[in-house]
Formats: structure tokens, sequence, C-alpha cells
């Protein structure tokens, strides 16, 4: 029987074991590696359209409903601290960022000036009205003069009809046939009528001159008594100046900058220091394309500079009758021919409630920078009270 050749054997026969079979064996198909860079891409793909649809939505919303300035300012009432008069100061009893309360002495200047001024007012003062004196006792002297002068007219009056008498009496006897007088005797009569209208005369101008030295003497007293109202309106002037001579802290708050040292000579008006109160604002400057949905009452997120994480809820309060622009030292003149349109920032008042300002214990201060950003979807507050209106009671007590 022939022998059967190796190609003949079956398929299915299980080769010989061994290095030969190891290499006659057939290689294993290739498994197709995954394309994983490919997957990533569109991982971070899909993440990026994600956060831009996300980060447009948010500006859409934001620009829609909102409104935001970092154009905005703490302000709040700074009030000078002067001197109303000239001197030498001789004490200072203040600090810098010192709480002071209304009242307070601030400084103290030298009142010897002053007080010698006032002395000098009143020793004038005393002798005006020995002046006054002097002249109610000459307004008494004349008047007496006067009363005598008219008490001689009277008896100048009585004589004068009593020479009249006598010299129409003499006439009427020498004219009679008798001839009971003589011609000597009635120009002695006639003489002595002449004689007394003359001295009527003479007495009735001592009258006129005696009440024109009342008049005088009258004019004199009032010229010294107006002197002495006058010298008495400076002496109380000079006592409130001599006052003046302690500088008092016109409200309650904080001293500012500190401009005063002792032995320093100061001036009328000159700024000694100034104090800050508590009290604050924000002044945010909105643009003017921005206040078509902004309304009084209405809440405002206010995000503080100085303060990394913290957000005050304020109120807007009022707006500014003007533009900035208005209330520049140099206002823009568009008359001119080239002109450039820019846009406007009216100031927005927003206030915050006492409790909160109260809370801050004196860390926000006028002048720092914030942020201030509106929601303009919320209910209409036109209706609603500001806080400032319900503290402008109080501020104008003050």
């Amino acid at each position: 029987m022939p022998t059967p050749s190796r190609s003949a054997e079956p398929s299915g026969t299980v080769p010989p074991a061994g290095p030969v079979a190891a290499r006659i064996a057939p290689a294993p198909a290739p498994v197709a590696a995954p394309d994983a860079p490919n997957h990533r891409v569109k991982i971070i793909a899909g993440l990026i359209v994600l956060v831009a649809l996300g980060a447009g939505a948010r500006m859409w919303y934001r620009s829609h409903y909102f409104v935001e300035t970092e154009n905005a300012y703490v302000a709040g009432h700074v009030h000078p601290v002067s001197s109303r008069i000239s001197g030498v100061v001789t004490k200072v009893f203040i600090d810098d960022n010192q709480i002071v309360k209304e009242g307070d002495v601030i400084a103290e200047l030298d009142p010897f000036d002053q007080r010698v001024k006032t002395e000098q007012i009143a020793a004038q003062i005393a002798s005006a009205e020995q002046q006054v004196l002097q002249a109610d006792a000459q307004i008494a002297q004349v008047k007496a003069q006067a009363s005598a002068a008219q008490a001689q007219v009277a008896q100048a009056d009585a004589q004068l009809l009593r020479t009249k008498q006598d010299a129409e009496r003499y006439g009427q006897l020498y004219t009679s046939q008798m001839k009971a007088v003589s011609k000597a005797e009635l120009d002695a009569a006639n003489a002595a009528r002449s004689g007394a209208v003359a001295d009527l005369a003479a007495r009735r101008d001592s009258v006129v001159a005696a009440k024109a030295q009342i008049g005088a003497a009258q004019a004199a007293r009032d010229v010294a008594k107006a002197q002495v109202d006058v010298l008495r309106v400076q002496l109380k002037d000079a006592e409130q100046q001599l006052q003046y001579n302690r500088i008092l802290a016109p409200v309650a708050g904080r001293i500012g900058k500190r401009n005063v040292e002792t032995g320093m000579r100061v001036q009328p008006g000159q700024q000694l220091t100034a104090i800050v109160q508590d009290n604050v604002w924000v002044t945010a400057n909105f643009k003017e394309t921005q206040l078509a949905n902004l309304r009084p009452g209405q809440s405002v997120q206010v995000s503080v500079d100085a303060m990394p994480g913290k957000t005050l809820v304020g109120t807007v309060d009022s707006f500014a009758p003007a533009s900035g622009a208005q209330f520049a030292l140099l206002p823009a003149d568009n008359a001119t021919g080239n002109f450039t349109k820019i846009v406007q920032r009216v100031p927005v008042k927003i206030v915050f409630q006492p409790q909160d300002i109260k809370a801050m214990n004196g860390r926000l201060v006028p002048g720092m920078s914030v942020v201030a950003e509106v929601e303009v979807n919320q209910p209409d507050a036109q209706a609603a009270q500001p806080a400032s209106h319900a503290a402008a009671p109080a501020n104008a007590a003050r």
C-alpha cells in the first residue's frame, strides 16, 4: 500500500509541536488600534463650543439686564476747618485720623491781641459816654438860658407897653392948651419907648440864639450817643473775636490732613485741617446710553477695590441735573467746525443704609474706587423712598 503524502493530511490535523512548527505557523491578524487622538479633539472642541455659548449667553443676558460702570468713587462730606481771625497758634489738640465730636477744641490762638482790642474799645465807650453826659449838662444849661431869655422878653414886652402909654399920655399933655409937660419930658418919654422897642428886639434875639444853642447841644449829644452805640457794637464784635481764639470742630467725624502746628501764625480763612463724616455714598458716572432703564430706588451691587470679595448693597438715590462735562472748569465748545461726538457721563448718587455704613467701621472713605452694577429689570421702584431721604431731616438738623 503506498504511503500517503503530507499534503494529503486533513486541515484539522494538529501540526506537530516544536521549533519547526513555530516557524511555519501563520501570523495572527493585526487588531486595529482605537482613534484616541481624534476622539480627544472632538471632546475638547465640544467643551470649547459649550463654554463659548455659555459666555455669549451670559454676555447677552448681562448686556440686556445689567448696567455696570467702573467710573465710580466713594464720596462724602469733607468739612474744612479754618480760622476766623489772625493769630499765633499756642495749642493743638488733634492729630491725623483722630475721631472728634462737634464742638471739640481743635486749636487755640494767642488771645493777647484780641484782648487788648477789647479793652481799647471799652475805654472808648467810657469816654463817649462821658461826652454824652457833658452834652446833657450843656443842653440843660442852654435850656435854662433860653427860659431866662424868654422871661426877659416878657419883661421887655411889658416895659414897651408902659413906655408906649407914657409917650402917648405925654403927647396929649404937651398938645393940650395948658401944656402940662415940657418938650423935654415928651422927648424923654418917646426915647424911653424907643429904648423899650430895641430892648424887646434884643431879648427876642437872645431867645432865638438860646434855642439855636439847644439844637446844637442836642446834635452834639446825638453824635456822642451814636458813637457810643457804634463802639458797643464794636465791643460785641471784639468779644466775639476773642472767643474765636478757640477753633472748634463744626461737625463730628474724623480728622483728615492736619495742617496746623504750635507757633504757626494763621490768617482768617486759612484751612487748618478737614473733618470727614462717616455718612458716605457712591457717585457712579454712568454713560448716557446706560440711563434708559435706571430708576431711583433700584438696588445696586457695589464692589470696593479695597475690599476684594466684599459686595455692598446700595440704592439709586438721584441723578445729577447735568452731565459731568457741564461742571468742568472748561466745558467743551461744540460750536466750532470740528466736532467729535463723545458719549457723555451723568453722575448718579448711590446711597447705603446707615447700619451698613456703621458696620464698615470707617473702612469706606471718600475717594475709594468702586464698581457699581445695577440690575435694570427690577420692578419700578420710583415710589420707593431712598435711604438718604429718610436721613435728610437728621442732616438738616445737624
